[in-house]
């Protein structure tokens, strides 16, 4: 069924969802999938992360030397056409330069990621984090498991109200005013 309501900017166009994506996206019974997801997601993020945290390359005494030789990989296919050229300038003119802080941001921001992921704490989010570091890879030019860790990041994003159940959105939503509390029902 669609609907529309006025609103003083203009129609809102409100279109019923279809029943199978309302259980998947709003019924805690469907958790268990995402749950399965998340996790499996999380653990890949977590383990990437903890190697590079780990590593003198990415933020040890030589933090940002990693970096640096993945982003001149990325301009080198750049020249090749693989990656887009507003890319390989944000890479040369913003990345390399600040090759060190863009070093722990990835390393770090895998390892949040993947303990969100994992004990579902802000799962949303934490998937639209991981969907960001995967799309960034991928217009680097780096395929490996990116379009499928986007996938499911995209599908976590989605189902965001149920996809923590879980975990501890179960308990942190509602107090944030979000799906489970009574303000909302």
């Amino acid at each position: 069924m669609v609907e529309l309501r006025n609103s003083q900017f203009g129609k809102n166009v409100i279109v019923e969802e279809n029943p199978l994506s309302r259980w998947l996206f709003s019924n805690t019974i469907s958790a268990w999938i995402w749950l399965v997801l998340r996790v499996y997601l999380g653990y890949s993020w977590l383990k990437a992360g903890i190697g590079k945290v780990t590593s003198d390359a990415w933020t040890g005494d030589q933090a940002g030397v990693a970096i640096q030789g993945f982003m001149k990989g990325a301009l080198a296919k750049a020249e090749a056409g693989d990656v887009a050229g507003w890319y390989a300038w944000f890479l040369e003119s913003v990345v390399i330069p600040n090759a060190v802080p863009f070093s722990y941001m990835v390393a770090w921001g895998e390892v949040l990621v993947g303990l969100g992921l994992i004990v579902g704490l802000l799962t949303g989010i934490a998937a639209f984090f991981g969907a960001t570091m995967n799309m960034s890879f991928l217009l680097a030019g780096t395929v490996s498991s990116n379009p499928v860790m986007f996938m499911i990041a995209i599908v976590l994003i989605l189902a965001w109200k149920v996809a923590g159940w879980y975990g501890l959105d179960r308990w942190v939503l509602p107090r944030l005013g979000t799906p489970w509390s009574s303000r909302n029902k």
